[in-house]
């Protein structure tokens, strides 16, 4: 067994984790508005107002010096994960038109395991004890959620499964091109997917209804702080370190279900949240105690 190498001072380490929390919330509110149009939207189109409002925002932010903000020293691997994010979102809107949206997501959420995973095969992050027990609690958190055989795994399912793959390489990829901005990796993200599925939604478009005009709107604004947040956590903590965190969004979806469909969790979402957010805080602390005896 090894133990986890020296990384990120304890602060930076901190800082990431918050980082990827408020992404992690940002991604759910923007899953609850991508199920409240699936009924009466096409995925690729969902995807699309994603996009083209990312799109906007960052070309107002970075007008003056698109060109150098554009210079990338990894573009290879800007490229490859732009299409692991479009590919994971894209499977995930998918899903929600069959699956609810805490199942999704708690099947989604197999990444942390993933990155975890990933990241000491491709980052040469090496995985303590106490990181691979904090996944491994995690994980039977959200296998406690799933309960496979309950009738969660329907062909549907495994979108947001392959999605989590997707996920997973989408946020190796962004630690490995940390060399590069955070505003340059958000830019190569919105442009591929921007130009991607502008060729792909004029097949599936439907007239948007004055009354969806809002929704359509905030996808783009939660899309854009959860991509940016994200890249940010990536690119200051250690992907092994902050990925059990990935796991809260099964505790956002739960509340957004209940408070927009009226879904209440039932005791076994319950306990294997509880389960999840006690894995979350031992990583914390132990990585906070480990930080200062490296110090």
């Amino acid at each position: 067994m090894t133990t986890d190498h020296a990384g990120p001072d304890h602060r930076t380490q901190q800082l990431g984790i918050v980082l990827l929390l408020l992404a992690i919330l940002s991604f759910t509110l923007m899953d609850a508005t991508a199920k409240y149009l699936a009924p009466r939207y096409h995925p690729a189109q969902i995807v699309w107002a994603r996009y083209i409002t990312n799109f906007i925002i960052v070309l107002v932010l970075v007008a003056p010096r698109l060109r150098s903000t554009l210079k990338s020293r990894r573009p290879m691997m800007q490229a490859a994960r732009a299409l692991c994010q479009l590919a994971s979102i894209g499977l995930f809107f998918t899903s929600l038109g069959h699956v609810g949206l805490a199942e999704a997501t708690a099947i989604m959420d197999a990444n942390p395991v993933l990155i975890t995973l990933g990241a000491a095969l491709f980052l040469g992050e090496r995985i303590g004890l106490r990181r691979i027990l904090g996944i491994t609690v995690a994980l039977i958190g959200a296998l406690i959620i799933i309960r496979p055989g309950a009738g969660v795994f329907q062909p549907a399912a495994l979108l947001p499964l392959i999605g989590a793959f997707t996920y997973a390489g989408g946020a190796i990829l962004t630690r490995m091109a940390r060399v590069d901005s955070t505003m340059t990796s958000v830019l190569w993200t919105v442009l591929i997917g921007t130009a991607l599925t502008t060729l792909l939604v004029p097949f599936h478009w439907t007239p948007i209804a004055p009354g969806d005009l809002w929704a359509f709107a905030i996808i783009g604004l939660f899309g854009f702080a959860a991509q940016f947040l994200l890249i940010r956590a990536f690119t200051m903590a250690e992907a092994g370190a902050i990925a059990p965190f990935g796991y809260t969004g099964l505790i956002w979806a739960g509340l957004w279900g209940w408070l927009f469909w009226g879904e209440l969790p039932d005791r076994t979402t319950v306990i294997g949240a509880i389960v999840i957010v006690a894995a979350g805080i031992y990583v914390w602390t132990r990585e906070a105690m480990a930080s200062k005896t490296r110090a």
